[in-house]
């Protein structure tokens, strides 16, 4: 089977985690994939290559489609003469499935990575494009691939065909991402943090989805509330460079007890630094850095947002969006039972990466896109 995917960009995000999860580990199989960015290459293409996947990135510029661009998608297209094309998130699914189409390719499969449609939240330019893809996704995709079930719920409300979605929940390395105490304490050592501080983190890009403000004001009630802690904030844009976010830690009094780290590519040692990984966000599909923390042995605080409390299961605390208040009573009540009882402790943490084991594993998800594909190039 030769698989083309097509997606924006290559740069750090859940997306492209996953399209270079499932393509590498494909390919390692034997299979045929090639990766069209329409934009840059980003931190993937290299990495993707290295595993033997041909990329090939377009540099579209952000909200500008020309029409060589479009002629030159086409042709490679109809250059690789792929078995089947899998899209990745909403301009791709639009661009990509159309382009394809007209390149004589029926077997498309749209991605969908999305679970908040919220116009406050949302340029109007992507709602646009999603209104779009509602009414095309009747003719371009014969599969429309969604990663949570929230995601699933909110496109067919939005008028996408009901009757094409495949669920598919991501899936994950487990040998990547798994416990390693040592790895953490060298993190910690590198930070200069203490080994028997209690740590939060929280790893994700600077973004309103992200809802920074909410978990900035958690923390400070954490604060109040007499919790010495120290926490690690990873991510684009999360950095001292962020006047807005340092505004917010200073605001709030907890400038000592946060470290802005910006983008790392040592994840599963920052997941093992943490005791805690807490995700505040406001909006989410499938929120891969829970089950990245869990699989990692990691409890998780988490909003309920998309399939967060899927994942984390009774194996974390799922609070209300926000309410930072909640956020900083379900920070509470795990560092309670951080404090109360080690033992319980690591019988949490191994209960975190057991329930990714036994329901996200990469091969679990590898095998359902083929059969999604397959299903695709058989009708």
């Amino acid at each position: 089977m030769k698989v083309l995917h097509i997606i924006t960009g290559l740069n750090n995000g859940g997306a492209e985690a996953v399209l270079a999860r499932l393509a590498m580990a494909e390919q390692e199989k034997g299979g045929q994939h090639h990766v069209i960015s329409l934009m840059n290459r980003g931190i993937y293409g290299d990495r993707l290559e290295q595993a033997g996947v041909t990329v090939s990135a377009l540099y579209f510029r952000s909200g500008v489609v020309t029409a060589a661009g479009l002629m030159q998608l086409f042709n490679l297209v109809r250059k690789i003469k792929p078995d089947v094309v899998q899209t990745w998130m909403y301009h791709a699914d639009l661009i990509g499935g159309v382009i394809a189409w007209l390149a004589g390719v029926r077997a498309i499969v749209w991605g969908i990575r999305h679970a908040n449609l919220d116009a406050a939240h949302n340029s109007s330019a992507t709602l646009r494009v999603v209104r779009l893809c509602a009414r095309l996704s009747g003719w371009v995709p014969r599969k429309i691939v969604s990663c949570s079930a929230e995601a699933t719920r909110l496109h067919q409300a939005a008028g996408y065909r009901v009757d094409k979605f495949v669920q598919i929940p991501n899936g994950y390395n487990m040998e990547r991402f798994r416990p390693d105490p040592c790895s953490g304490t060298v993190v910690r050592a590198q930070l200069g943090v203490a080994g028997d501080a209690f740590v939060l983190g929280m790893v994700a890009r600077f973004d309103a989805q992200k809802n920074h403000r909410n978990l900035v004001s958690a923390l400070g009630q954490l604060k109040r509330r007499g919790v010495q802690f120290t926490c690690l904030l990873v991510g684009v844009d999360m950095d001292e460079a962020n006047g807005v976010l340092r505004g917010w830690v200073e605001e709030a009094g907890i400038a000592e007890d946060v470290k802005l780290l910006g983008p790392r590519d040592d994840i599963p040692a920052v997941m093992n630094a943490l005791d805690v990984h807490v995700l505040s966000s406001l909006g989410e599909a499938f929120p891969n850095v829970l089950a990245e923390a869990m699989a990692c042995g990691t409890p998780c605080v988490t909003t309920d947002v998309g399939d967060a409390a899927v994942i984390v299961a009774e194996h974390g605390w799922v609070v209300a969006p926000k309410d930072a208040g909640a956020l900083a009573d379900g920070l509470m009540q795990a560092y309670g039972r951080f404090v109360s009882d080690e033992a319980k402790w690591k019988d949490l943490q191994a209960a975190c990466r057991l329930h990714i084991l036994s329901n996200f594993e990469l091969e679990q998800m590898c095998e359902r896109y083929r059969q999604a594909w397959q299903a695709c190039i058989d009708a």
